[in-house]
This record gives structure tokens, sequence and C-alpha cells, in this order.
């Protein structure tokens, strides 16, 4: 059996370069950055231009970091437009490749096994990304960068090692090339699925690149790392079994709700518990929504300056339930008594776990009915009033107090500013 062919395509700096093509500006001529002025100075860049990149900027960077003999073009995100290119842009790829030969990663860039397609159109896997590549910038205007590869793992290390120093953007690793360039490589940091805090729990061990990582004792690994350390040891060899059939086939055992943001400034416990008051009802309406039930309870709260190490609480219900009483007082007395009142908060989460759906929900002799069948009717109500004339149509009283988040958050996508 032949082995799969992987594509991924990553839109370069894709927020800044559709800013630019808006402005009929060459990204690669101007100094741009996607960030909101509107939260000052430690807002975070979104995205750079490419010339900035190539000034030594680092993307993500805030904007005070910018140096000061640079005075960019500062775009406000526009998160509604960046989807409308995405989608755009992934008509454009579906000319080539069948949708079940695409996984997308994220709005900018995705995975394409064109194994079969070689063949097909009669051509290798650099022509053909060669080819998709210069549609989309003939199409939009938005340049690319592709990496190819053997596998999954490889085809996204192509991308994020190699494809940035060869002049057509475009990197290629298979398990020999991958061993043989690559082992010695670092920071390991560069490397997909190892983060900044897992490569210093790997230097703490000694291991500063593949090479030291694929040779380590394993079972000392496992013992570091959990079963996390089976993904450490099989990418340290350029292995990954996991295709993209594997993924669109995939049916998590469980499912959950969550909900995360960061607050623009430093809230006290009383200011944070309004904000976590509202996330609470935003993921019971969701609940609702889909027809489920939730078991499990959780939230994280994050300090300012990570002062003290976070807080994360999870706790397990009697009874499954979606009833916006009944959750938010669990959960608002439990962040009572946990909540450290001393420092300032800048993180909130909130999680529901263990969902099942309304046809496998047990009743019990000791539950008010009509209560329940109230609170469902009312959620149900606002649930129907928001899907006619917009999230903000309808809010809680607690969202129109000074500290509360969810007005400005209705008019976010992803968190940014949505036009």
């Amino acid at each position: 059996m032949n082995k799969h062919i992987y594509l991924c395509i990553d839109l370069k700096t894709f927020y800044a370069s559709v800013e630019c093509v808006e402005r009929n500006l060459d990204p690669y001529q101007t100094d741009l950055v996607v960030a909101d002025v509107s939260r000052g100075k430690g807002a975070i860049c979104l995205a750079i231009s490419p010339k900035m990149k190539a000034r030594g900027i680092k993307n993500r960077c805030r904007l005070f970091e910018v140096p000061k003999n640079v005075h960019p073009i500062i775009a406000k995100p526009r998160m509604r437009l960046y989807i409308k290119y995405s989608a755009w842009i992934y008509s454009i790829y579906l000319k080539y490749i069948s949708k079940d030969d695409i996984y997308p990663y994220s709005i900018d860039e995705m995975f394409f096994d064109i194994t079969s397609y070689l063949q097909l159109y009669n051509m290798d896997a650099f022509s053909l990304a060669k080819m998709i590549i210069k549609d989309v910038y003939d199409i939009t205007g938005i340049t690319a960068s592709a990496g190819i590869g053997t596998n999954l793992y490889l085809t996204k290390i192509a991308l994020d090692i190699l494809a940035k120093k060869n002049p057509n953007h475009i990197g290629y690793l298979n398990e020999e090339i991958y061993i043989k360039t690559l082992w010695h490589h670092q920071p390991l940091s560069d490397f997909w699925r190892i983060n900044k805090r897992t490569e210093k729990r790997l230097n703490q061990l000694n291991i500063y690149d593949m090479d030291s990582l694929a040779h380590f004792n394993p079972n000392h690994l496992y013992r570091e790392f959990g079963i996390n350390a089976r993904f450490l040891i099989d990418h340290s060899w350029g292995i990954e079994p996991c295709t993209i059939a594997d993924i669109k086939a995939y049916q998590p055992q469980s499912r959950s709700l969550s909900n995360h943001q960061i607050l623009f400034k430093d809230y006290s416990y009383q200011q944070a518990r309004i904000v976590l008051t509202e996330m609470v009802d935003n993921l019971i309406l969701q609940l609702v929504a889909k027809k489920m039930y939730t078991r499990i309870l959780g939230f994280s709260i994050g300090y300012s300056k990570d002062v003290i190490p976070p807080l994360q609480v999870s706790f397990k219900l009697e009874q499954a339930t979606d009833s916006y009483h009944d959750i938010l007082k669990r959960i608002l007395d439990e962040y009572d008594k946990r909540i450290n009142i001393y420092f300032p908060i800048r993180r909130l989460g909130v999680h529901f776990g263990a969902l099942t759906s309304y046809q496998y929900h047990q009743l019990t002799l000791f539950t008010p009915s009509l209560f329940y069948e109230d609170e469902y009717a009312l959620a149900n109500t606002i649930l129907a009033i928001k899907d006619k004339y917009g999230a903000s149509s309808i809010l809680r009283a607690i969202s129109y107090q000074d500290d509360a988040t969810q007005r400005e958050r209705n008019k976010l996508i992803g968190g940014h500013n949505a036009e």
C-alpha cells in the first residue's frame, strides 16, 4: 500500500494580509499590525505584516513592543471579514480537493490528503501545492506557504520549520529526512505540540533536541508526562499514525461545553463573580439549545500576573441537570469558598462535563418538575428571542452592571472585534 502524501497550506500573516489587500497595499512593503488600540498599549497584535516580520518584530507582540522607529498602520480586528476571506479561499481549495480530504485546522491553515490527486492531475506534490497557492493569490491577493509530508505531523513540521527557509515557501519531509535534518534542531518548542512549558520540563531532563528525546528512557517519560509521552516518543521519530480519515471518523466518548475569557483589566473577586455568572448563564443556554444535561461542573481562575497558581475546581452533581438555579448556585457556592479574595483576577473559565441527551435523563421522585419546566420554557423563550433579534436583544439584569462583560462580548467573534 502506498504511503499517504499530505499537504498543509498556511495563509501568511492572514489577518494582516487581508487588511493590506482591503487597502490595496502590498503586505511585503507595508508596516501594518492588527490590534485593538482601544485596549491600550498592552493590546496584543493578532498579526503583523510580512514586512514587519522581516524587520525582526515578533508576531503576537504587544503594541508597546513595536520599535519606536516603526510607525505601522494599526488595523482594528474585523473577524467577520477574515471569516469571509477564509470561506472564499476554502471554495478555491474545493476546485482541486474534495471536502472529504480536507481538514480545517484553523481559520488560516488546512490539511489535505493529496495521495490520490497526484495521479489524477499527473503532477508531483510540489507542483500541486504551487498550483493551488498561485490560484489563491491570483484570486484573493493572499499569499501562502505549504508543508508536504508522509504523515500529518511531518507535514506540519515541514510547514512550520522548513517552508519559511525555502525561497518557494514550501517544505517537504519524510521520516528519513526528518531524522537527518531536524533531529538536532533547537529549540524544541519549534515542534508541533511542544509548548514552552513542555520544553522546560524536557530541558530539566537534559533533553534539548529530538535526538535526545528519541533515545531517552521511555519509562521515565511516561512517569513525567503520562499518556502524552506516547506522542512525544512517536514524534521524536517522525511517526504519526493518525490520518484525516481518522479525524473525520472520530466520535468522542464524552461531551462537554466550556467558556473562557481574559479580562481587559484586573478584577476583584466580587467583580469577577459578576462575569462568572454571565458565563454560566451562557453555557446553560447552550445546554438547553442542544437539549442536554450536565453532571460535572467546573471553573478555573487565573490570578493577575500569575502571582499565585491558578485555581481549578471540578465536582460531580448527584443528578444531571440543565437548571439555571441549581447550576449557578453550586458554582457560585464553590467560587465563594475557594477564591482567594486578596489577589486580583485576570482569567476565567467555566466547564460543563458528562453531557447527556434529554432522552437518556433519569427523573427522580424529588425533582420539582413544574419548577424545572418553567425554567426550561423561559430558557427556550430567551433563545428564540436571541435567535430572531440578536445576542444582546435580551439579557439578564446582571449584564447591565458596570463590571459585566457580556454586552461587549456579544459584539465580538473569538474574543475580537467582529466588524
